[in-house]
């Protein structure tokens, strides 16, 4: 994931002296030579002694929320479903990896955390599984990961948690899955039920698809192996697993593929798999569940979860080749339903309150001839046998109110900056006062702000008392990984807005985390490319742009919808530039062409190409018809399309700039060195 340029001439090169490196470290680590921060076993002896020291439960009420986590558990209390109970998960810094094994509740009504500190506890880890049953909470499995990522230790352990008491015990029953994280455990009925996952070694990395039962009446481990002939999932980690009556079902995961050619060096190629299963419980058979109605693109590290007759799944990642040998990551925000009675995807579009202004205009306007529109709208006119002529044109005009109320906001954006001569964005006048300490926010024009959370992947998603809760992840700021510990909601009897119960707070990022010896190897390379200094500014600059994501809850949030427009007098370089247009173009088009506006497309326009579109998404969630349903499908329409103007009024821009940089000559500005990625 993020950017990764690679420079001509020198791929080769690099590689063979990379690889070389890499293979000492190897050699380093398998012999026994490490550093106290890699020896993994010393510090899970001292943080076993630590525990040991506990001799009681406490609790701490009311504390600070969390620290910022991905791949951690969110479980429901089912004594209580008001309750949230977050365990585990990790956070990188760029520096070093921190992993936890702290154990919070939440009470949604009261807003308030309490910190859970148990004897016996489990170590800390990541990537675990969570479910809980009667008054209990299981976790199984996950990973540890040391300071400095040179070695991991994969758990198989399997404890019970009393969520009367608080105490922990730890399950060593026979027959339990080999150590594993990544994988993805499921309650049906009275069996627990796990399936996939990963084991990460020094020589190899080896992925799952075995199925393992618990049984909490006896207290059993059971291996299910497959019949011969009959169809069974590949293996996969970072699957979505869920239950709907009698079926559980299995979509997506990832799995990476190691091949070897003719010199016998090895290539690691990642698989995101997109396709969905269904287990019989009963039978223990696997099946193929056929694809209908607007699926999701293929992507990693999304979160799904169950409400009633319908499963949903919010974000993840597509890693994108771009032109110049650049890979584009877009950590996405966008939020499907999966209708589990017939089988049937379409993407969950939140429903435009009534506004009451146009209530009354729609009560004041007088009946207008018939509209222009093409036949495809008037196709549900035409089945219920009613006239719809009058009130299509009336969406026509609203739609183009709507239309020049947008517009007037994209021109006030627009005439508010201005391109001085170092070619840097700056705004015109002096804006107003704002909470956000961000010094220009596209987001801040739009007026109303669209409340949503942002892009990311291995958050937390559950639901509880028809509530949808979606917490903390991770993304990626350019090279920077912003790990997230926001908390949302949605309500989803009503699908009207988001709220963000907790705001993201500013992410901690510290540079050069690399070996000395390869951080050389990165500057001779650079320094041969190059020929010239400057690259002491580029970094300035990308440090003032780092600061600026971090600074107030808004400019945290950088999903799809909005860009920013960072700082006075910030240039951005024409690499930047190239590379930003990309991502936009990229991130248009991600989405079906049905649910994205075109550059330049009016509001009218977009709703007549895309209505039935918008119709089909409406009637999913609302099961209107006639009337009632073109004005719920305008209004999502509206509501997609104000969202994304200002990111294709960004684009305008940018490329304007462009096109006056061509014509103006040659790019000369010294090549940025490019940061490393493991």
């Amino acid at each position: 994931m993020g950017k990764k340029s690679k420079k001509p001439g020198k791929g080769k090169e690099k590689t063979e002296r990379k690889t070389a490196k890499a293979e000492e470290k190897r050699a380093r680590r398998e012999s026994k030579k490490l550093s106290p921060e890699d020896d993994i076993d010393a510090i899970l002896l001292s943080i076993q002694k630590e525990e040991a020291k506990k001799k009681e439960v406490h609790v701490d009420e009311n504390v600070p929320a969390p620290s910022p986590r991905s791949n951690c558990s969110l479980t429901v209390n089912p004594l209580k479903d008001t309750e949230l109970i977050l365990y585990g998960g990790e956070f990188y810094n760029g520096s070093k990896t921190f992993v936890y094994g702290d154990l919070y509740r939440f009470d949604v009504e009261k807003m308030e955390w309490k910190l859970v500190s148990s004897p016996n506890s489990p170590p800390p880890r990541s990537a675990h599984q969570a479910v809980a049953w009667k008054n209990y909470l299981y976790i199984f499995g996950g990973e540890f990961t040391s300071p400095n990522q040179e070695r991991f230790h994969h758990y198989k352990d399997f404890w019970m948690l009393d969520l009367k008491t608080n105490q922990w015990e730890q399950l060593n029953l026979k027959g339990c899955p080999s150590p594993r994280s990544g994988h993805r455990m499921v309650l049906y009925k009275h069996k627990i039920i796990v399936f996939g996952g990963f084991y990460d070694t020094l020589r190899e990395v080896r992925y799952y698809n075995d199925l393992h039962i618990f049984d909490l009446d006896e207290f059993k481990w059971q291996e299910i192996k497959p019949r011969l002939g009959s169809m069974w999932p590949s293996a996969r980690s970072g699957f979505q697993f869920f239950v709907y009556q009698d079926q559980i079902y299995l979509y997506g995961g990832y799995y990476k593929e190691v091949s070897s050619d003719k010199n016998s060096s090895a290539s690691e190629k990642g698989i995101v798999h997109a396709d969905m299963w269904s287990l019989d419980p009963k039978t223990w058979e696997w099946n193929k569940v056929k694809k209908s109605g607007m699926p999701p693109s293929a992507r990693a590290g999304f979160s799904m979860c169950v409400h009633k007759k319908r499963a949903m799944l919010f974000g993840g990642v597509v890693d994108m080749e771009m032109e110049g040998d650049v890979m584009m990551s877009l950590f996405l925000n966008e939020l499907y339903g999966f209708q589990l009675d017939n089988h049937r995807w379409y993407p969950l579009e939140l429903r435009k309150e009534k506004s009451t202004k146009v209530k009354s205009r729609k009560d004041s306007k007088q009946e207008t001839p018939g509209s222009d529109y093409n036949d495809e709208v008037n196709i549900e006119a035409e089945t219920s046998g009613i006239d719809d002529k009058d009130q299509i044109m009336e969406y026509d005009e609203q739609a183009g109110d709507e239309e020049s109320n947008i517009d007037e906001m994209s021109e006030h954006i627009v005439a508010n900056m201005t391109i001085d001569d170092e070619r840097s964005i700056k705004s015109a006048s002096k804006p107003q006062q704002t909470k956000s300490k961000s010094k220009f926010n596209v987001q801040d024009s739009v007026s109303p702000e669209v409340v949503k959370p942002c892009g990311r992947i291995n958050s937390c998603m559950v639901v509880g008392k028809d509530t949808l809760y979606i917490y903390g992840g991770m993304m990626e700021v350019k090279d920077q990984e912003i790990t997230l510990d926001d908390l949302y909601s949605l309500n989803l009897s009503k699908l009207d807005e988001w709220k963000c119960i907790i705001p993201a707070s500013e992410s901690e990022w510290v540079e050069a985390s690399e070996d000395e010896d390869d951080e050389d190897d990165d500057d001779d390379d650079d320094s041969e490319d190059e020929g010239e200094s400057g690259s002491d500014d580029e970094e300035t600059d990308d440090d003032d742009e780092a600061k600026g994501t971090n600074d107030g809850t808004k400019s945290v949030q950088m999903g799809d919808a909005v860009a920013l427009i960072r700082g006075e007098g910030k240039n951005l370089r024409r690499k930047e530039k190239r590379v930003r247009i990309e991502q936009i173009r990229a991130n248009l088009g991600l989405s079906d062409s049905q649910r994205t506006p075109t550059p330049g497309e009016s509001l009218r326009d977009f709703y007549r190409r895309t209505s039935l579109y918008w119709q089909m998404a409406a009637h999913e969630h609302t099961q209107h018809t006639g009337k009632e349903l073109r004005k719920d499908g305008f209004d999502l329409a509206e509501a997609r399309y104000r969202e994304l103007k200002p990111l294709l009024d960004e684009l305008a821009i940018l490329e304007a700039e462009q096109k006056a940089e061509e014509a103006e000559g040659p790019e000369t500005s010294s090549r940025k060195r490019g940061k490393k990625r493991v």
